[in-house]
């Protein structure tokens, strides 16, 4: 019976992403011409306005609020390993300071790296 369940959740997932995906895009490439190159680049341009808003309104603050998180709960239990063995250890608080000021200003730079 719960196999059953399980089946019935994967096909109805699967058909709500590829309905999802015809519906979605706003934007219809066509090449009439024979011109498939020029259509899926006519269509990447007209998008990337989309990506890059979704990227730093979404993506971003997503992985900045998720590191954040990561980062006082490891600043939190090194203090209370040094509170115990009385060595603090940087290292993992270090790199995950490093990776959230690096997301944080990744919006400034990283289209300009990508060349969009």
């Amino acid at each position: 019976m719960k196999r059953k369940h399980w089946i019935i959740l994967i096909s109805v997932l699967a058909l709500v992403c590829i309905v999802a995906a015809f519906t979605i895009s706003g934007v219809v490439a066509s090449a009439d011409t024979g011109d498939v190159a020029g259509a899926v680049e006519n269509t990447w341009n007209d998008a990337q306005g989309q990506i890059k808003q979704v990227v730093n309104n979404v993506i971003f603050p997503i992985v900045d609020l998720i590191l954040a998180v990561m980062f006082f709960i490891k600043l939190g239990t090194a203090y209370f390993d040094y509170r115990k063995h009385g060595q603090f250890e940087f290292v993992a608080p270090c790199i995950l300071f490093a990776c959230l000021v690096f997301t944080l200003t990744a919006p400034l730079y990283v289209w300009d790296i990508l060349g969009m």
